[in-house]
């Protein structure tokens, strides 16, 4: 590991998910940091700038897994962990990528609605108070992405574990590649399984097509289709979460939504920005000399981007720390921004739209503990509750259908 320049803040700030952390409120738009492992990088905190990087050809991902690259948490294991779209682009498999995450044709409404009723009727058996964030959030997003990939549900306990473990920053490097090398592992097996050609989900097609085109190498298929796995399961119970967090804190709205479900797209937008969930940032390497936010930025200087931070960017969006589910227009960047966009936007969408809707159901929900006593899960890169602890006015409600 690099020395750490004392005179430079070290960053992440926090992995708190119930407020933006102070330094990053001050820092717009731009400051030098100090990475997780020492190297020193430009933290983006300004919209326009962070749209800016996201968007330019002068600001890379795929160089930050090159070797001689600032480091930002631990050096990867392989290339394709760091960027598995256009591997799949290259081998001709993108389509099915789309099709799983965009046009959800894993998850049909039927499937969603019934997952997350099940979730709601788990909690409630579970009495007052009640865990949202492990009993329903975690469930609402293990269920659907072992739909989505065509995995068993009965190994969602390692699976979680192994993603939990991915995601946790300040660990030893040795630690995490072992972590990682377990889970392909897993994925691995189950290309062997019997009747993969037939079996739904993103892993059995994608794994039949390799079998047949040997487009990828069996451990490149294995460590993308962990990818997918660990972002979509980690990404969405963590927005779950922190969003519950707050919507518990709402009456108000959560009263609106009971009677005016189809009012909850504005609350969904409104969420993903309002939402502290990104435990650290968005890497890149310059790749070129540029000027940024009236800094001089060098070839080969890491920059990472906190889309936390320009969401609340007041130059974009009056009053940031107000919620408005009204806001209009809401150009919050919580899946990126242009070549970089999340390919999982609408999966999130659509979950947290049914899911949303799903709580305010339950009646009048409450947190159990202050909002403050609420514990968040250290050193994690997709902030996570340690446990949202709920009562609700009507302890025998049900979900009506939404």
């Amino acid at each position: 590991m690099a020395a750490i320049n004392p005179t430079l803040p070290r960053y992440p700030f926090s992995t708190r998910g119930d407020r933006l952390a102070e330094e990053l409120r001050s820092a717009c738009p731009m400051l030098r940091v100090v990475t997780n492992a020492g190297d020193e990088a430009w933290l983006v905190t300004g919209h326009a700038e962070v749209r800016q990087v996201l968007s330019g050809t002068r600001f890379a991902r795929a160089q930050v897994a090159d070797e001689g690259s600032p480091v930002q948490d631990v050096a990867l294991l392989a290339p394709e962990l760091l960027d598995a779209m256009p591997y799949l682009r290259k081998a001709g498999m993108y389509d099915e990528i789309q099709r799983s995450l965009h046009d959800l044709a894993d998850l049909p409404d039927s499937w969603l609605r019934a997952v997350i009723r099940q979730a709601v009727e788990e909690t409630v058996a579970q009495g007052m108070p009640c865990d949202l964030q492990r009993h329903f959030c975690d469930r609402v997003a293990g269920r659907t992405m072992c739909r989505l990939m065509g995995l068993p549900e009965s190994d969602l306990p390692r699976l979680k574990a192994w993603a939990d473990t991915d995601l946790t920053m300040r660990l030893p490097q040795e630690t995490v590649h072992r972590n990682w090398e377990r889970l392909r592992d897993y994925i691995r097996e189950q290309f062997s399984r019997d009747g993969l050609a037939e079996a739904p989900g993103l892993l059995p097609r994608l794994a039949t097509r390799n079998r047949e085109e040997r487009a990828l190498t069996p451990e490149q298929l294995a460590n993308i289709l962990g990818v997918v796995f660990v972002a979509g399961y980690e990404d969405l119970a963590s927005f779950l979460g922190v969003a519950s967090f707050h919507l518990v804190q709402m009456p108000q709205v959560l009263e609106r939504l009971r009677g005016e479900p189809e009012t909850v797209d504005g609350d969904v937008e409104e969420l993903l920005r309002y939402s502290v969930v990104l435990g650290n940032a968005l890497a890149r390497i310059a790749t070129e000399d540029t000027d940024l936010a009236g800094h001089k930025v060098r070839t080969g200087e890491m920059i990472l981007v906190s889309t936390d931070a320009a969401n609340f960017d007041a130059a974009r969006f009056p009053e940031p720390h107000t919620y408005d589910p009204g806001r209009r227009p809401n150009p919050h960047v919580r899946f990126g921004h242009g070549p970089n966009y999340c390919p999982g936007a609408r999966l999130t969408r659509r979950v947290s739209a049914l899911a949303f809707v799903a709580l305010a159901g339950l009646g009048e929900l409450r947190l159990a503990v202050p909002p403050r006593e609420v514990e968040w899960i250290p050193d994690r890169m997709a902030i996570t509750p340690v446990a949202v602890p709920v009562l609700w006015a009507d302890p025998s409600a049900t979900v009506r259908p939404s």
